[in-house]
C-alpha cells in the first residue's frame, strides 16, 4: 500500500455491483453513446483501473465510470469483477476535487463538469467564481446549455473572471443583464468575453448608462455575427472587441471614445 498525500491507496478486484458512482453530487451522467463507440474499438490492454474511494464501508467512484460501464457492456450486462485503485481515508470533497483533476481515458471532463466539481469539493477560486456570477442575477450551467440568465461558457467565463478578478467580471455581467435582461443571445462566450475586455480597456473613460443603453437597442447576436463576418481581417477576440467599441460609440461624435487595440 501507498500513500498520496492524506490517503493511502491500493489495487483490489471488486466486483462492479459494489461500485457507486456518486451522480447526486459531483459526478456527471453517464454518456451511453460513448460508452457504446468506446466498446466497439475497446483494448483490455490500455485500460486504466477506475479510481475508488472507500468511504463509510462503501466503494465510490470518482474516476473511470465509462471503463465500467464498457467492460460491463462487454461483458453482455453482467457484472464482473474490476481491477481498480482504491483510496481510503478521503472525504466526499477530496473525491470531487481529484475527480475535477483526472481527465479518465473513456470521457475528457467538460469545463461544466470540472467546475461542478471542484465547487463541490471547495475550491476557493471556483467557489468565488460562482458566487460572483450569482451575484448578478445569472447561474452556471453545468450541461453548457445557454438559456435565459444562464452561462453555458464557462470555460470562457471563468477564465476572464480569473484574468480581471471579480469587480470588473460582475461590473461587465451586471451591464450585459441590464441591456438584455438575460438573453440566452446575449450570453454568448463571444459577447462576455469582448464586454469585459472592453470595460477593462475603457474602465475610466466609458460611461455605463451609455453602453447600457446602446447594447439594448442592438440584437444581441450582432455581436457575434458580424465579428465572426470579419474572418481573418482581425484576429480572435479583438473583432468581437471592435463590435461593442463600434456600438457604444455609434455616429454621435459627442462621448467617442478613441480605439486603442
Amino acid at each position: 500500500m501507498r500513500t498520496s498525500h492524506t490517503s493511502a491507496y491500493q489495487e483490489m478486484m471488486i466486483n462492479s455491483k459494489l461500485l457507486e458512482v456518486p451522480r447526486g453530487s459531483y459526478q456527471r451522467e453517464l454518456n451511453a453513446k460513448r460508452v457504446r463507440k468506446i466498446a466497439a474499438k475497446f483494448d483490455p490492454r490500455l485500460v486504466n483501473p477506475p479510481k475508488v474511494s472507500y468511504r463509510n464501508g462503501r466503494y465510490y467512484v470518482f474516476d473511470g465510470q465509462h471503463t465500467i460501464a464498457v467492460l460491463k457492456l462487454l461483458n453482455g450486462g453482467r457484472d464482473l469483477m474490476i481491477r481498480c485503485i482504491v483510496y481510503t481515508g478521503m472525504t466526499e470533497s477530496e473525491e470531487a476535487l481529484l475527480f475535477a483533476q483526472q481527465a479518465g481515458e473513456a470521457a475528457k471532463l467538460t469545463p461544466g463538469d470540472k467546475m461542478r466539481a471542484m465547487i463541490y469539493g471547495g475550491d476557493p477560486e471556483c467557489m468565488a467564481f460562482l458566487k460572483a456570477t450569482e451575484s448578478v442575477g445569472l447561474r452556471l450551467d453545468y450541461a453548457q446549455r445557454r438559456g435565459k440568465h444562464r452561462i453555458g461558457c464557462i470555460g470562457t467565463a471563468f477564465e476572464e473572471f480569473k484574468r480581471v478578478g471579480a469587480d470588473l467580471y460582475k461590473e461587465a455581467l451586471s451591464l450585459i443583464v441590464a441591456a438584455w435582461h438575460g438573453d440566452p443571445e446575449s450570453l454568448r462566450a463571444e459577447t462576455i468575453q469582448s464586454v469585459t475586455r472592453f470595460i477593462e480597456l475603457y474602465r475610466q473613460e466609458y460611461d455605463p448608462r451609455r453602453l447600457v443603453t446602446r447594447l439594448h437597442k442592438t440584437d444581441p447576436l450582432t455581436i457575434y455575427r458580424e465579428g465572426r463576418a470579419m474572418g481573418v481581417n482581425m484576429a480572435g477576440y479583438k473583432k468581437y472587441l471592435y463590435q461593442v467599441f463600434c456600438i457604444y460609440n455609434g455616429s454621435s461624435k459627442k462621448k467617442v471614445l478613441p480605439m486603442k487595440f
